[in-house]
């Protein structure tokens, strides 16, 4: 591990480089070389994989640059037309396409005799937005370039979709990752590692960033496949003054103070409340504009959404002088090229202030070298992405400066960032005459009213939102993209969304209204007043926009005028049939309970007969039974009477003749 190395002259790197690449390089103006550069290329250059961690501008480009064009040039004997001889992957078209130029700047002064390089076309860029994947096939066919430079998911369909069985990896020299910890990131990895397992093992691999935590790295080096990796740390060592040692006969003491920034960038944080935002952020360019005759400046937004929106009001409020370019990952790549192009050529002739206002999709890897200034309007999601806004600016030896904007309890994020190695200055609130604001101390406390020229400002982008509905819709998806934007911030423990005041925020964007979304449910709205504007006849200034409104508009209102037809119909039969519905409820009511007094009736009716039935079927029984005991007791008489009788005979009281006659033996 190399934490620190003396740069020195280009000749003293332990192989000299060929005459030509040092004639370019010195055509450059680089005399000597940065530490990075003199840590890397003689690692590089002979069989190292290295993985390189170092600020932003400290020349990692060349560091990979020039290794593998020397690699190249070395080799014994030229590549076939469908052999691949080194590839460097970065994670956007915009930095792929800078990559691309520096090699280009190279290329176009080798000699027609380059041992190694197929002449003239050794390169090809295929992250291009001017090409498909097809016609990258067949430039790289036509052309035999060597070294091949994109992005992520079109060097998988280069080398694993459309040329998988046609271009050639088995005499692959160099992978390079640029921004590996971005490349290493949730959505670049699976495309990775198909391409890396693709690739030849017996080749030299680098990872560059100015942000590989040891976690990042080392985690990650065994999946990309590098053997024995030397783990190069270039870091910024910057002296700052003691304090502590001071006094009436003290002299100040030097205290070393690693850090993650360039040493020549001043780096600011500036307090302020969410409705001042603007305010400040206009304020702050004003400064540096009279006060450092700054002229180039870009600044940061969370979403492209913002970015689209302040791009158009932001002219009302900035000095008529300064020219805006806008750049997002949202815009087709087509439009993102004309916009970093346009930026590229302002910074090159600097007569005005030139803005670009951007989000992390310019963080990375841009080299813009005539950068004055960096703003964070919104601190960002991803804190490394922090030192790498901060390092468009104080590039290659340059000083520069940055500036943040925190509300509230954000400030918190000065001591986060404090242990990341990036430190921050405090800065007063600007007034209107552009100098530090004091706020007033009371018991130790600092007051912050409102700046008072926050109405004043928002009634400037009211008026200038509330001529063009179009605009006003680009507000509401703004604002709400920024909420969304907020609510998913890596340090949530600091930027909490139930702390940051959203009717601040509303104010400093201009809304006209507040947009209906959950995140508002809990906002007190008598603090909020929403402009005086009638939407009704509030319009889009394109016409067909306006057109689509006004015919969604009257269908919308035809629909209603149906809607309530229907409705004072329904209401009017009511009330019309009131009485009626009545009646027919309390008859349909009255025939239910005699219906069913019918069946109750018919129900005992038919128990009655079943008990009747049975009664008469028991009483029958009876009679029979009553009948047959009767005729018992008749005979059982006649058996007395016939024994007294014959006990009369016996004893001569009768005679045998009246006895027969008495039971009608003998008839009288």
């Amino acid at each position: 591990m190399i934490t620190h190395v003396s740069a020195g002259g280009w000749s003293s790197l332990p192989t000299p480089l060929t005459p030509w690449i040092l004639d370019v390089i010195q055509s450059m103006g680089h005399t000597h070389m940065t530490p990075v550069q003199a840590s890397t290329i003689p690692l590089f250059m002979k069989h190292k994989d290295v993985v390189v961690e170092a600020v932003t501008g400290s020349g990692k480009t060349l560091s990979f640059v020039i290794p593998i064009l020397e690699r190249l040039i070395r080799r014994e004997g030229k590549f076939r037309n469908d052999e691949l001889g080194a590839l460097v992957i970065s994670p956007t078209r915009e930095l792929a396409t800078q990559i691309h130029a520096v090699f280009k700047s190279f290329l176009d002064a080798q000699p027609d005799s380059t041992e190694g390089l197929r002449y003239p076309e050794p390169l090809l860029l295929i992250s291009s937005s001017q090409s498909s994947p097809a016609q990258d096939l067949q430039r790289f066919l036509s052309t035999g370039a060597n070294i091949v430079i994109g992005t992520p998911g079109r060097v998988e369909e280069f080398l694993l979709g459309k040329g998988k069985n046609t271009v050639n990896v088995k005499q692959l020299e160099v992978l390079v990752l640029d921004e590996a910890d971005r490349l290493l990131d949730l959505g670049f990895q699976a495309a990775l590692t198909r391409i890396i397992t693709h690739l030849p093992k017996q080749r030299r691999s680098g990872l560059f960033s100015a942000t590989m935590t040891d976690a990042d790295a080392l985690s990650e080096l065994v999946r990309v496949g590098l053997r024995n990796p030397a783990r190069i740390i270039v870091k910024v060592q910057a002296k700052k003054t003691n304090s502590s040692t001071q006094g009436s006969n003290a002299t100040p003491g030097d205290v070393v103070e690693e850090r993650r920034i360039p040493a020549n960038l001043q780096n600011f944080y500036l307090e302020c409340s969410a409705s001042e935002k603007v305010v400040q952020l206009s304020r702050i360019i004003s400064h540096e504009i009279s006060q450092h005759q700054s002229s180039q400046f870009i600044v940061y937004f969370s979403t492209g959404a913002c970015v689209d929106y302040f791009y158009k009001i932001l002219p009302s409020i900035l000095p008529h002088s300064a020219s805006l370019y806008s750049l997002h990952g949202n815009l087709p790549p087509a439009a993102r090229t004309r916009a970093l192009e346009a930026f590229s050529s302002a910074i090159s002739t600097p007569s005005t202030p030139s803005i670009l206002l951007a989000t992390d999709v310019a963080a990375r890897g841009l080299d813009l070298p005539g950068v004055d200034v960096v703003i964070q309007f919104d601190p960002p999601s991803d804190p490394k992405a922090f030192s790498h806004r901060c390092g468009r600016t104080a590039r290659a030896g340059r000083s520069g400066r940055a500036w943040v904007l925190l509300v509230g309890r954000e400030t918190e994020y000065t001591d986060f960032m404090s242990i990341r190695q990036i430190p921050m200055k405090p800065r007063s609130r600007f007034s209107k005459d552009n100098m530090p604001l004091v706020d007033s101390n009371s018991g130790g406390d600092t007051e912050r009213s409102e700046d008072p020229d926050v109405e004043l400002f928002l009634s400037t982008i009211r008026g200038h939102v509330s001529i063009d509905r179009a605009v006003h819709d680009m507000a509401t998806k703004a604002f709400v993209s920024f909420v969304r934007a907020y609510s998913k911030h890596e340090a949530s423990y600091i930027f909490r969304l139930k702390d940051l005041d959203l009717l601040g925020v509303a104010k400093s964007y201009g809304l006209l209204r507040l947009p209906r979304m959950p995140e508002l449910k809990g906002v007190d709205r008598t603090l909020w007043q929403d402009a005086l504007l009638d939407w009704d006849t509030y319009a889009y200034a394109n016409p067909a926009q306006e057109a689509k409104r006004l015919a969604e508009v009257a269908n919308s209102s035809e629909k209603a005028s149906e809607r309530a037809k229907k409705n004072t119909e329904r209401a009017e039969k009511r009330k019309n049939n009131g009485a009626w519905s009545d009646k027919v409820v309390r008859k349909e009511g009255k025939e239910k309970r005699k219906e069913k007094k019918s069946k109750k009736k018919q129900w005992l009716k038919a128990q009655q007969i079943i008990a009747t039935e049975s009664s008469s079927s028991t009483l029958k029984r009876t009679r029979e039974a009553d009948s047959e005991d009767d005729d018992d007791g008749d005979d059982w008489a006649a058996l007395q009477k016939e024994e007294r009788m014959a006990k009369k005979l016996r004893q001569g009281q009768i005679s045998q003749r009246e006895f027969d006659m008495e039971f009608g033996d003998l008839e009288s």
